[in-house]
């Protein structure tokens, strides 16, 4: 992100418009920060469960299935299923090392 006071424009010559659009965009960054908490506080769980259970931290079956759901969601909404993937790839990583912290405390 550019402050675009500093990246050679006054803020009062940024058009109306652009400031509605990065106010938009703000939000949901920010829409987007409350979900990916809400997200990782049900894994957690999840990954008590599975240590509970004595389950593996990771599910590749259900990462398959998850993968070309999602890829098919972002073709639905026009968002490129490459930077989808690579999204879910990066969330569940994150995941599988919380998952594998938990069990190691068992």
């Amino acid at each position: 992100m550019t402050d675009d006071s500093q990246a050679g424009g006054a803020e009062e010559n940024i058009p109306p418009e652009l400031n509605t659009l990065r106010n938009s965009i703000d939000n949901l960054d920010a829409a987007v920060i409350h979900i990916m908490a809400e997200r990782f506080k049900i894994t957690q769980r999840v990954g008590e469960l599975k240590a509970e259970l004595g389950l593996p931290p990771s599910d590749p079956a259900r990462e398959q299935v998850q993968i070309a759901r999602l890829r098919t969601l972002a073709e639905d909404s026009h968002l490129d299923p490459e930077f989808a993937q690579k999204l879910l790839a990066f969330i569940v990583s994150e995941v599988v090392r919380h998952h594998t912290e938990i069990a190691e405390k068992k």
